[in-house]
């Protein structure tokens, strides 16, 4: 018997493409997007179609089993399996060529889909099937399952879009299959002969989405043109590797416009839906009011979504002219209608449709709904009665889904909030899932409508095709793959639909659970500059599955699993993928579950280190508040500047490409013995001559009194900003409080980070201590203790209602000006503005509100989006400077470069300010600092230094 080793040895020998058996890769694939989990023997990246017929004679002669992988993307367990994965996006990704005049390219299968539609569009082109995961799936995955989108109204599913495969089979035999019985492999034709009956009148029903088990296989009937690429479509990996295809592209229209129409309820939405398909639009998508959760609804059926028409359900209709659109809006018996022709309305009302389809991976309590059941597909005009018998059997098993989806083909996308950690739980999974099939099929539907059968309907295929068919699915498979090698277990022959469970193998605690809430839809794989907001910057630095959110959740799973990952918390695969985490907690927000990375990374460094000596860099870098605080007692900031300066060696646990801040003479709390003159509006001002005093009145308005938080950067590195925020705040009228404590009071964001929990524990209940009750709200300049205060603070305390009240205050300038001084006019600065937004802002504070004052102060332009690079004490610790500047280059750096003259430079950010500096050469100011230039004429801010350089 051959041994894993020696697979190995001979694949490493026979191919040029990478080979990995060990831990860390095989953990990284043991899941796709669906509720499965199965552990591989080893990963493959092939360079070429010669390395993938390598691949697979190897593992033919071995009886190794192969699964062909490209985006991970899989909702139903087919990208998954045992023996060999192939990953085919590494190499095999690239846009072989592109004919506009035949509309036509050339791809290869791990080549990801928004990259051949940039490609396309210069040419008024695009590849029409368009699944929600178009930032991250392949077009070998698409084939594999055949996908749609929303588009497939009008331009059909991967299979109709696909005109020429080129084909490797489990021994390695090549095939190049189009129209047509040339390529086939030997026995199909007599197979297809033989049973020319059965597949023109024992196939169910056919309708645009009958996607399920091989559902093309009557493509090869003569009268349709013997179409073998378009079978192929959908076979899931079971049948062989696609190496290359050939697709067609379709013209996008140049002008197209949206109808929205509001509906009583879903069922006249989804009753409606099918009515309108004579006028030929291009998409027909429906959601109703609790997939919006608290954003639309009332007693009255008015949407409170701003820019929904009036009910309860809608039907998106993309047509593709504004006269079609408001025809449609004419003709359908609608509540109410809206027909937007303006792109940018029209993206904002998509992205309420997107956003809302991140609502169905939570119950309104909270809870987490998962896959298993995501697109069901019936003919649309039976759409209406379905979904209603669809919410019966949901109640009736005490479960709980949001439905929403393509109406204009019948299918529809559901998560469940299935409870598949424990044996009643999963019992219940599968009673309800053989009381679903025998729903779908009573109504002529598909299990399937686009993501494939995989592991979790493949068993329940029976209930829609009959035995006889079963039987031609499974010797239509052999013909393909005699040995059986190709993905067993999906399709032909399956795995029952309750087995390889992600979550039996993991342990019953608070931890597991928040792992187990990846579910593996890869938005953190996304590329595209600013496409998935901030997440995942190591990733797009990297392209390493590892640095991806979804990586290293895997391989956290696979950690507490113990099969795999062995090391425990002490795992060396677990702490490589971790240590490139930025902790930009981009993930928090822009992932659709809210997967927090930065949180688990805490707590893996937590019991990591624990009762061991940590790196230098978690004492230095994790320990900074308390370092700034004795330097200053020792008054020995200009000694320390002076040193970094001067000094010709590091310092130790620090990166040694990396200037060290300059240090402020004087903390913020202590003042700057500067006069300060008059501004129109301001009081006395930071120069006033006195020092703050603890819990001091330092405003002389009349207005709301706020309490400004001196975090440590402002306090000892950055003062300026703080005395800025002074002159804002009171040019407002609000009373101003700033805490003098000596530097005791701390969000703890550098103990999280480096993973010292306790001692963020300790740091926090000292502050609570030391700052007593805070009656108003409390600004807090640095958006990442913001952050801190505001999750991490009630999250590491819950048990002190101080801890949820101070969070509760916490507010940013922006926010406490809108909020407690709404009257205030900003000064006009009138000045186009680049700059970077901080991710902790983006992912925790959200920055609406900054949006709304940057407008009234005239500022014109956005800040960069993405990660700056930086991000507190990553950028500084030893081994990260490459991923650092990688980061900042892929936004921030060349919005810099392409910003216009006389552009100001914002950051609010400490990091993303030093960042800017030693990486562009520039000096960007937080807000604050604008609008206080701005509150003081050019003479007076010459007198007084309103931006005082109080560093040594």
């Amino acid at each position: 018997m051959t041994t894993p080793g020696e697979v190995e040895r001979t694949l490493r020998a026979e191919l040029r493409g990478e080979v990995d058996f060990g831990a860390a890769a095989r953990a990284l694939v043991t899941m796709d997007a669906s509720n499965y989990r199965r552990v591989p023997l080893g990963v493959v990246s092939p360079r070429d179609a010669d390395d993938v017929a390598a691949a697979l004679r190897v593992c033919a002669e071995a009886g190794v089993p192969v699964v062909p992988r490209g985006g991970g993307t899989s909702i139903a367990g087919q990208a998954t399996g045992a023996g060999v994965v192939l990953d085919l996006t590494r190499h095999m990704n690239a846009l072989v060529s592109l004919d506009p005049a035949a509309r036509t390219a050339v791809v290869q299968p791990g080549l990801v889909l928004d990259r051949l539609r940039d490609a396309a569009r210069p040419h008024g082109l695009t590849f029409g099937p368009d699944p929600s995961t178009h930032s991250r799936c392949t077009l070998g995955g698409m084939i594999g399952n055949n996908a749609c989108g929303a588009h497939s109204v009008a331009w059909g599913t991967t299979a109709d879009n696909v005109t020429e495969l080129a084909v490797t089979t489990y021994a390695g035999a090549a095939h190049r299959i189009a129209a047509g019985w040339d390529g086939a492999p030997a026995g199909l034709r007599e197979l297809v002969g033989a049973h020319l009956g059965l597949l023109r009148t024992g196939m169910p029903p056919a309708f645009s989405r009958r996607i399920s088990g091989y559902g093309g296989l009557d493509a090869l009937l003569p009268e349709r043109g013997v179409r073998l690429a378009q079978a192929f479509c959908g076979s899931e990996g079971t049948l062989g590797v696609v190496t290359e295809a050939v697709v067609r592209l379709v013209e996008v229209p140049p002008a197209p416009a949206l109808a929205v129409l509001g509906y009583a309820d879903e069922s006249a939405a989804a009753d409606a839906a099918a009515g309108l398909l004579p006028h030929r639009p291009l998409t027909v998508e429906g959601m109703a009011e609790d997939l919006l959760g608290g954003a639309a609804g009332g007693a009255d059926g008015k949407s409170r979504t701003v820019g929904l028409p009036r009910g309860r359900a809608w039907l998106f209709v993309e047509m593709p002219d504004e006269g079609g659109a408001r025809a449609v809006a004419r003709a359908a018996d609608a509540l109410d209608a809206l027909v937007v022709t303006d792109p940018a309305r029209q993206r904002a009302l998509w992205r309420i449709r997107e956003d809302a389809a991140g609502t169905a991976t939570r119950t309104p309590d909270g809870r987490m709904a998962w896959p298993g059941w995501e697109d069901c597909a019936v003919p649309p005009a039976r759409l209406g009665a379905y979904l209603r018998e669809f919410r019966a059997l949901l109640a009736a098993h005490g479960l709980r889904g949001t439905p929403y989806g393509h109406f204009g083909e019948g299918c529809v996308h559901v998560r469940i909030d299935f409870d598949l950690a424990s044996a009643a739980g999963v019992a219940r999974f599968r009673t309800f899932s053989e009381e679903l099939a025998d729903l779908v099929v009573a109504h002529g539907g598909s299990l399937s409508g686009e993501h494939g059968d995989g592991q979790a309907r493949a068993e329940l295929l029976p209930k829609m095709y009959g035995p006889d068919v079963i039987r031609l699915f499974g010797a239509y498979k052999d013909v393909w793959d005699p040995a059986g090698g190709m993905n067993p277990g999906t399709l032909v022959r399956p795995a029952r639909l309750d087995e390889n469970l992600r979550f039996e193998v993991l342990p019953a605690t608070p931890f597991a659970r928040e792992v187990a809430r990846c579910v593996g839809v890869a938005k953190c794989r996304t590329t595209g500059a600013g496409g998935a907001g901030v997440m995942c910057p190591s990733y797009r630095a990297t392209g390493e599955e590892q640095h991806s959110t979804r990586g290293r959740a895997r391989l956290l799973h696979e950690m507490l699993a113990g099969e795999i990952v062995t090391g425990g918390w002490r795992s060396p695969e677990v702490a490589e993928a971790l240590d490139l985490c930025l902790g930009c907690k981009g993930c928090l927000s822009d992932c659709p579950v809210g997967v927090d990375m930065a949180s688990y990374k805490s707590e893996f460094l937590h019991h990591h280190w624990a009762g061991r000596i940590r790196p230098l860099a978690h004492y230095a870098l994790g320990g900074l508040p308390g370092w700034l605080r004795l330097i200053h007692r020792l008054r020995a900031a200009g000694a320390v500047n002076a040193a970094a300066r001067l000094l010709p060696f590091p310092v130790p646990g620090l990166a040694r490409e990396r200037d060290l801040p300059h240090l402020a003479k004087r903390p913020f709390t202590r003042g700057t013995g500067a006069p300060e003159p008059e501004a129109a509006g301001a009081g006395a001002g930071p120069g006033s001559g006195a020092d703050t005093e603890p819990g001091a009145d330092t405003g002389s308005g009349c207005g709301p009194a706020v309490t400004l938080w001196p975090d440590t950067f402002t306090e000892y590195l950055d003062p300026e900003v703080g005395h800025a925020a002074l002159l804002v705040l009171r040019a407002a009228g609000l009373r101003v409080t700033v805490p003098r404590t000596g530097g005791r009071i701390c969000c703890g964001l550098t103990y999280l980070s480096t993973g010292r929990i306790d001692r963020a524990r300790r740091v926090l209940r000292r502050t609570l201590d030391t700052l007593g009750e805070v009656p108003g709200p409390v600004t807090v300049l640095e958006p990442s203790c913001a952050a801190a205060l505001r999750t991490d603070l009630p999250a590491l305390l819950p048990d002190d209602p101080r801890a949820a009240r101070l969070a509760a205050a916490v507010r940013t300038v922006a926010e406490t000006l809108e909020e407690y001084a709404p009257a205030w006019r900003p000064p006009r600065l009138d000045r186009p503005l680049v700059g970077q937004t901080h991710c902790h802002q983006h992912a925790v504070l959200g920055d609406a509100a900054d949006r709304r004052l940057r407008e009234r102060a005239g500022l014109v332009g956005e800040p960069a989006g993405g990660c700056c690079g930086l991000a507190g004490n990553f950028g500084f610790e030893p081994g990260h400077h490459q991923v650092s500047v990688a980061c900042a280059e892929e936004q921030l750096l060349p919005s810099l470069r392409a910003a216009p003259p006389g552009a100001l430079v914002q950051a609010d950010g400490f990091s993303c300010r030093t960042q800017i500096a030693q990486l562009g050469g520039v000096r960007a100011r937080h807000l604050v600092e604008l609008l206080a230039e701005g509150l003081q004429g050019p003479a007076d801010r010459e007198a007084s230094g309103a931006a005082p350089d109080t560093r040594s």
